[in-house]
């Protein structure tokens, strides 16, 4: 079955085609098509909106597969936010009426609610397998673009500083494939993209995959390209208002991931940043005022004298 580019909540529909009369297909339709409607109303309040009963969107979301309505909510504000661009996220901001101040508020309570579901979302032996995996690595390739790329220039920075042989490459497609295509089964490949994912990061973790290279991915659907094309991934949400949706989750679980790289084996990493010890210590590595110079040395600034305008006296001597 063909699933690129699909959400989890269409899979499921798919999946679930022999499961659906015409009037369970026809309701499902009808909530798809105003997703950006129905995605936050409540059982009852998306009942009214279109018409029907209560008992009937419970039988038709239980007919999809889910255990109960709130799954359904979350895959249908998945399949909403995946189909986002950036002019549709401003263009449904604009059109609620609020105060600039509230607006920055609803920003950061997002932020907040995004970093409460990772912290009971995210499992913790997931982020030490990963931890493991990197420290089995001879060398890992982070690989991010377009926005993701401060991601993944992150994460390879830290686990540069930790003495692990990591980088993330940079440039056309042609380089990013390069890259990947030299790495060994020894070696990891870490891709990181969201939403429908971006191509380069794709077709790089498909080529490490196709070449036996262990794979992880950083992404935000189980069910999305990383997901299905990794060996195994972390899922982290980047819903929000924001136009460039809001990577606070994902830079929350990448330090995760280097807290537990660190105290992994804290030796090695004693090790690695003691070399470092005296350039964060000594004063050429921050920036430090210039010492004020003592009066006397200081000059003195010439201020020149005016002579009262006035008749010139005539020269005496001069014919």
């Amino acid at each position: 079955m063909q699933t690129n580019g699909q959400s989890s909540l269409e899979l499921r529909i798919l999946r679930s085609q022999p499961q659906l009369n015409d009037r369970r297909r026809r309701l499902v339709q009808a909530i798809l098509e105003n997703a950006e409607e129905s995605c936050f109303l409540s059982s009852r309040a998306l009942a009214r909106r279109h018409g029907v009963d209560p008992s009937t969107i419970v039988r038709t979301v239980q007919a999809l597969g889910y255990g109960g309505f709130s799954g359904f909510a979350t895959d249908l504000r998945g399949h909403f936010l995946r189909a986002l661009t950036p002019y549709s996220v401003l263009q449904a901001g604009a059109s609620r009426h609020l105060d600039l101040r509230d607006r920055v508020r609803h920003s950061l309570h997002e932020d907040l609610e995004r970093l409460r579901t990772l912290q009971s979302g995210l499992s913790p032996d997931q982020v030490v397998g990963v931890a493991r995996q990197i420290h089995r690595a001879r060398r890992i390739v982070v690989v991010g673009v377009d926005l993701a790329a401060s991601l993944s220039w992150f994460l390879a920075y830290g686990l540069t500083a930790l003495g692990f042989d990591a980088e993330a490459p940079t440039g056309s497609a042609g380089n990013l494939l390069h890259h990947v295509r030299f790495l060994t089964r020894t070696d990891l490949l870490i891709a990181i993209s969201f939403r429908k994912c971006l191509k380069e990061t794709v077709d790089a973790a498909r080529l490490a995959h196709r070449n036996r290279v262990p794979t992880f991915g950083i992404t935000d659907n189980g069910d999305g390209p990383l997901g299905r094309h990794c060996d195994r991934y972390l899922a982290v949400s980047i819903e929000s208002s924001s136009i460039t949706g809001s990577y606070v989750a994902p830079m929350a679980t990448l330090n995760a991931i280097l807290v537990a790289c660190t105290h992994l084996k804290p030796k090695r990493s004693l090790a690695a940043l003691r070399n470092t010890r005296e350039e964060y210590l000594s004063g050429a590595r921050w920036f430090q005022e210039e010492p004020a110079r003592p009066a006397s040395d200081r000059v003195q600034p010439v201020v020149a004298s005016h002579r009262p305008r006035g008749r010139r006296r005539p020269v005496v001597g001069r014919p």
